[in-house]
């Protein structure tokens, strides 16, 4: 049996847990679970028990790991996954991240590559509100690869970044045209898919993304296209609210754990 511990209890920490408590993660058990927030680590380790699960609470992220899980669930930011993922790395539990903006940095994306290969652990990359994984890495390795990122969101998702305006609610706008590596700078927890579809192809750097601000629209439109010389391949999602982020972890670790790997 894999343990798997969860840090970040928010919104998609919780669909991981209610997922292990339904029965939806065989052959692995949720060791425990931490969040910045107590009584939010408190209400997804209390559908575990009641599955008949036993799962702890801990104080802090150092008293999580100290359970020595298989696989560290992280469901935070990228702040939070720069200061956890080193630590949890170095001690051999693998890190399934969904916090991916991290990864743009590439001093720490290098150093944590080090540390997993040291170590015998693995960074998990998942898909999360876009996918397509495989055909990305895969039309990169065939050479000569070029890749663009379109992300569509409603304005009341762009408050509180420097690009929204009160005319945003009325007028239909590209807010962003950039790189992966610039967009998850002036994004840091909106735009982690862009590193995400980036890592898994041309790079941060590479990766070019336009933002769009579109009056009444909800969710988000998640649009990847590569192309080379003989293939060209457009990943097209869009997603009504957050969730699919989560349950691209749940995913991901039924695989893990599979005789049958989808790749």
């Amino acid at each position: 049996m894999k343990t798997i511990a969860i840090a970040g209890c928010g919104k998609l920490g919780s669909i991981v847990a209610r997922a292990a408590a339904s029965g939806l993660l065989p052959g692995y058990e949720v060791a425990g679970v931490f969040s910045r927030t107590a009584t939010k680590a408190e209400a997804a380790a209390n559908e575990l028990l009641a599955a008949g699960q036993k799962c702890s609470v801990a104080q802090s992220i150092g008293e999580l790991l100290a359970l020595r899980p298989n696989f560290l669930v992280e469901a935070a930011s990228p702040a939070a996954l720069r200061e956890w993922a080193l630590p949890a790395l170095s001690q051999g539990t693998s890190v399934v991240c969904l916090s991916i903006g991290a990864f743009a940095d590439e001093a720490f994306y290098a150093e944590a590559r080090r540390t997993a290969e040291a170590h015998g652990s693995r960074i998990y990359i998942v898909s999360g509100a876009t996918g397509g994984f495989d055909v990305l890495q895969t039309a990169t390795l065939m050479g000569g690869a070029e890749a663009e990122f379109f992300n569509e969101k409603g304005p009341d998702a762009l408050r509180a970044t420097p690009v929204y305006d009160d005319a945003l609610q009325a007028e239909r706008r590209t807010v962003f045209s950039g790189t992966a590596a610039e967009a998850i700078k002036l994004f840091p927890t909106k735009v982690n898919v862009t590193v995400a579809a980036a890592r898994a192809s041309v790079g941060p750097g590479r990766l070019n993304v336009k933002i769009q601000s579109t009056p009444g629209f909800k969710g988000d439109t998640q649009r990847v296209e590569i192309r080379n010389s003989q293939v060209r391949a457009v990943i097209d999602v869009y997603s009504a609210t957050a969730e699919i982020a989560a349950w691209s972890v749940v995913s991901t670790l039924r695989n893990i754990a599979s005789p049958v790997v989808f790749v």
